[in-house]
């Protein structure tokens, strides 16, 4: 398989299972507990959160263990605005959003905040001055994400941070989940108060995330229970699986410019292979800053499902930008949000590269799909009457 959905998920790293093995066998102890299985356990926790912390640019006292990035996203803006001002009751996120901010969004609107979703350029980057527009003495949360995970646009966070706090007192969360491991992440640099991640995107396990929460930022509790996590994530932590975030966080952080700049040579030659031997196909956000891996691509004459299907059956994993939702297949909303038509959208393709990608394996991908986009296109009715 050549597999090329590392923007999904990622294959855990030897050295993170090897990190992990421990504290699923001999150190098993509850961190809480007071006795020496305990301790051993909560001493792995901690230095795991001193390798996340230091991967960031965060103390580890701002780093707040999850079940992963979704949760943390829910745990920032469902947290903050439970304590936030009563009268400040408004919530500024952008349009191409991961659902779990999108979706935290919307049910804070049905909770009776109000929401304002900003729109983006046709690369993919949040309108700055719609931004300043909406921005009031009611604002008390903005969520933009640091990188997008459909078409790998990378936001001007540290001027948008700069925007909101000229114009108001809000506090600025990022879903930083496809950032970490892919370019370099200083939240004290982006100036930030929240920042989600997810370890499963850098080749640690999956179940286990964190929010970075900046010193004496106000936030509730969303799960109740022990009072783990400083009482603002209960619930007895995943500790082999929170030092496989650590270990993955401390080697992607030491080695992203190496591979950042090894991933972008190689998407760099696949898109330009794509675009020369695939007529009627164009790149989405190609003048944005992307990460270095993450390469998006609209077909024509094609219906995502089952280029991904067909791609499969040749042994390449892949995505698409659409979702099959209820039996029915929904163009994606973040190519939706940057203007490109329903039809085409549908047609959309993520090639996303990673640590274990190859640079032998651009041409049998390149061929692979020119097989089969000719396939899918000759029986197509209306594109195969009228392929130009």
């Amino acid at each position: 398989m050549i597999y090329l959905d590392y923007a999904a998920t990622t294959p855990m790293m030897d050295e993170v299972v090897e990190a992990m093995l421990p504290y699923q066998q001999q150190y098993f102890g509850n961190p809480s507990s007071v006795y020496r299985a305990g301790r051993e356990a909560k001493k792995g926790l901690e230095e795991a959160r001193d390798k996340v912390a230091d991967a960031i640019g965060a103390q580890p006292s701002e780093i707040v263990f999850t079940a992963g990035g979704t949760e943390a996203d829910n745990l920032a803006l469902k947290g903050a605005m439970a304590k936030a001002d009563p009268r400040r009751r408004h919530i500024i996120t952008s349009s191409i959003e991961h659902h779990a901010v999108l979706h935290s969004a919307e049910w804070l609107e049905r909770q009776g905040f109000r929401v304002t979703f900003l729109p983006v350029d046709n690369n993919g980057l949040v309108n700055l001055e719609a931004l300043r527009a909406a921005l009031s003495a009611e604002t008390a949360i903005v969520s933009v994400m640091l990188a997008n995970n459909e078409v790998g646009t990378i936001q001007p966070l540290r001027e948008l941070v700069d925007i909101v706090k000229e114009n108001s007192r809000a506090l600025v969360h990022t879903d930083a989940v496809q950032g970490l491991g892919k370019i370099p992440v200083d939240v004290e640099a982006l100036g930030v108060d929240m920042a989600a991640f997810a370890a499963h995107k850098l080749g640690g396990p999956k179940g286990v995330g964190a929010l970075y929460l900046r010193r004496k930022t106000p936030i509730a509790p969303q799960l109740h229970g022990g009072g783990q996590e400083r009482e603002l994530r209960s619930g007895t932590p995943n500790v082999a699986g929170i030092v496989g975030f650590g270990a993955a966080a401390e080697i992607s952080a030491a080695e992203v410019k190496q591979q950042g700049d090894r991933l972008k040579e190689i998407r760099d030659r696949l898109q330009a292979s794509i675009l020369e031997s695939i007529p009627l196909t164009s790149v989405n956000a190609p003048g944005a800053p992307r990460v270095p891996g993450t390469l998006s691509v609209c077909i024509q004459g094609v219906e995502g499902e089952s280029l991904l299907l067909m791609l499969d059956s040749k042994g390449i994993a892949a995505s698409s930008g659409s979702a099959c939702a209820s039996g029915s297949l929904e163009p994606s909303h973040v190519l939706m949000a940057m203007g490109i038509a329903p039809e085409l959208a549908h047609g959309s393709l993520r090639l996303s590269l990673g640590r274990g990608s190859l640079d032998l394996d651009v041409e049998a991908v390149v061929d692979t799909l020119g097989q089969v986009v000719a396939r899918l296109r000759s029986i197509a009715p209306r594109f195969a009457k009228n392929p130009a």
